[in-house]
């Protein structure tokens, strides 16, 4: 794919901008009605197959996890979703934007992932309701 064509893609697909690649095992937390399709869509285009649940029994080279403040712990959250990363592996922590029901502060986002042992790397919108957080797992986690 030329320079130009990976450009376009990032524009019209937001998942673009969050550094999927093909043949990623993406494992999916937090799935309920309200996440954005359209993102999810994008990131199943992008590695080429469909993202994996819950119930999945391998690690994920990522793990998206979609999670409102009512969710309950989220470094109980960032703490489960770690374990089932493959080395080097990284989350994203997808939160409701300010104003949007069960919207997270950034500083609780910032605790979290602190106490849990991660590294935030990058903050990004992925869509009219959602803020992304890259999250890095340390370089060995076991």
């Amino acid at each position: 794919m030329s320079a130009t064509a990976d450009h376009a893609e990032e524009r019209t697909n937001p998942a673009g901008r969050l550094g999927f690649e093909p043949g990623q095992v993406v494992q999916e937390i937090g799935f309920d009605d309200d996440v954005d399709h359209e993102l999810r869509e994008g990131i199943e285009s992008l590695i080429g197959q469909d993202l994996v649940d819950e119930d999945y029994d391998d690690v994920a080279d990522v793990v998206l996890l979609w999670f409102r403040d009512e969710d309950g712990d989220l470094t109980d959250a960032l703490v489960d979703a770690i374990g089932l990363l493959e080395d080097g592996g990284m989350i994203w922590l997808l939160t409701p934007k300010t104003g949007r029901d069960g919207y997270v502060e950034p500083s609780d986002i910032s605790d979290a992932a602190q106490t849990a042992g991660l590294s935030q790397t990058k903050s990004i919108s992925v869509g009219k309701e959602w803020s992304g957080t890259r999250l890095a797992t340390p370089k060995s986690k076991r």
